[in-house]
């Protein structure tokens, strides 16, 4: 039976070739290696021990996506919420009100034109002498 191949330092990344130890790193890897519990062990012994690094750098934070103020979707969502949510909003509301804030974040299409008819649709309706309180819904 063919042995399973083995992965690199990063199943995400490039495997290459690992990078130059000195002498202390390598003690100090071996000290790791030898600290290492059954599981761990049979972990590293799959990778290959000259491919394991455990020395690897952390991997960037996520990118947190902020509308052209600097707010999350979720400061967007709450602050919303606080102003100008109806009493007894429910979670259909609620739901929209998310949506639309992430859609208009993360730059999307669909909201950005929903966004535009809104906004028109509410010109519209003060041109034609509905007040800024009365809903038309």
């Amino acid at each position: 039976m063919a042995e399973p191949p083995r992965r690199g330092r990063d199943i995400f990344g490039d495997a290459g070739d690992p990078r130059p130890l000195d002498a202390e790193a390598a003690a100090r890897k071996r000290a790791i290696y030898e600290a290492l519990g059954k599981r761990g062990k049979k972990y590293v012994d799959g990778l290959g021990y000259d491919a394991w690094d455990p020395f690897l750098e952390p991997k960037d934070p996520l990118d947190i996506r902020t509308d052209v103020t600097q707010r999350t979707t979720r400061e967007l969502v709450r602050r919303f919420l606080q102003e100008r949510a109806p009493d007894g909003a429910g979670n259909a509301y609620r739901q929209g009100v998310l949506e639309c804030a992430l859609g208009l974040v993360n730059k999307d299409e669909k909201f950005r034109g929903m966004f535009e008819f809104c906004v028109w649709y509410a010109q519209l309706l003060r041109r034609e002498g509905y007040g800024d309180d009365e809903s038309p819904l």
